[in-house]
């Protein structure tokens, strides 16, 4: 209608420049004219604007939770470009639905376990079957110190989301810091039961880095939790720090059974354990730490460890962290 209005106003132009300049119109002429430039603007329009047709339809059904339905975009003009952009934000919204229902699923899984647990103490209790002997009642906090952990972790993924980064940047000591973390691991580690030996390797020279001292060590009790996990009794987990370039690079190694090659660019996803995850953790733990340490503008990996040969596949776990040393990164503002 639009197209059409405006030929007809164009041809009202041209007739009014015959009549101004000329004298005279060509009223037969003219209204062919006319009436040429309504059909065909309705010919033109109708193709012009079938994508738009499409993406209201497809709106529609994206409104009622289906992001399946996609656009045809023939041509390169405004119009395909918006439909492109149209099929990439249906692509978006559609795995950003995947991953809240896994959420939601895995959610209720890790959930369900401990509650399930402390549930069945409690009844064992209440019923008589067992006496709140400190055994009994150990069950019992293990359970709730659990359920506990997790809404810990999730209430910080709940901040990754909403984008709520109060990073507080300090000058920290790296020597005094690795050794408060490895002493706070090692009493979890035995209050778990497990015998596992931390160690720190010396430091060539005193090191300092910019950053947030309770949000590294969030990344740090992770890493060498999950170290612990995955060690055999009596194994060993090494940490180790080095200057390189304007970065600091740490290195958590274990003895445990190493992640597969194809697994490694996987771990650090939200509920991802794979074949290492015997007990206890909720796959939240590096999530967590890659959150933190992109957040202090490094990267956190895992590598080879020391003395792998290149054709086994697993060997023990070594995760580097590497952070730079001056504030940078995203939230570098909030120092």
């Amino acid at each position: 209608m639009k197209l059409g209005i405006l030929l007809v106003s164009a041809g009202f132009a041209g007739l009014a420049y015959f009549w101004i300049g000329i004298g005279w119109i060509p009223y037969g002429t003219s209204a062919v004219a006319i009436v040429g430039a309504l059909v065909t603007s309705q010919v033109l329009a109708h193709g012009m604007t079938s994508p738009l047709r499409e993406m209201t339809a497809a709106a529609r059904t994206m409104a009622r939770g289906d992001y399946t339905r996609r656009v045809r975009a023939t041509s390169r003009d405004e119009v395909g470009e918006l439909a492109r952009a149209f099929n990439q934000m249906a692509t978006d919204l559609a795995e950003a639905d995947r991953r809240r229902r896994e959420l939601i699923a895995n959610v209720s899984h890790e959930l369900r376990t401990p509650i399930t647990a402390l549930q069945g103490v409690l009844e064992n209790i209440v019923d008589g079957v067992a006496e709140p002997e400190p055994a009994t009642l150990r069950v019992a906090l293990a359970q709730t110190e659990r359920l506990g952990h997790l809404v810990a972790e999730l209430l910080d993924l709940s901040r990754l989301d909403a984008g709520v980064v109060p990073l507080r940047r300090v000058r920290v000591d790296v020597a005094d810091f690795l050794d408060e973390a490895v002493r706070q691991a090692a009493v979890s580690a035995a209050g778990a039961g497990r015998t596992v030996e931390f160690r720190v390797r010396p430091l060539a020279v005193p090191l300092h880095i910019e950053a947030d001292p309770s949000r590294l060590h969030q990344v740090f009790a992770n890493l060498l939790e999950n170290a612990a996990r995955h060690s055999p009794p009596g194994g060993t987990v090494l940490v180790a720090a080095e200057l390189r370039a304007e970065h600091l690079r740490f290195d958590v190694t274990d003895e445990g059974e190493g992640i597969p090659v194809e697994e490694r660019s996987r771990v650090f996803e939200r509920f991802t354990r794979g074949e290492r995850a015997t007990d206890g953790g909720t796959g939240l733990g590096l999530a967590i730490a890659q959150w933190v340490v992109e957040l202090h503008g490094g990267t956190i990996t895992v590598t080879d460890p020391p003395g792998m040969a290149p054709h086994r596949r697993t060997a023990g776990c070594r995760i580097r962290v590497s952070l730079p040393l001056a504030a940078t990164g995203p939230a570098a503002a909030l120092t």
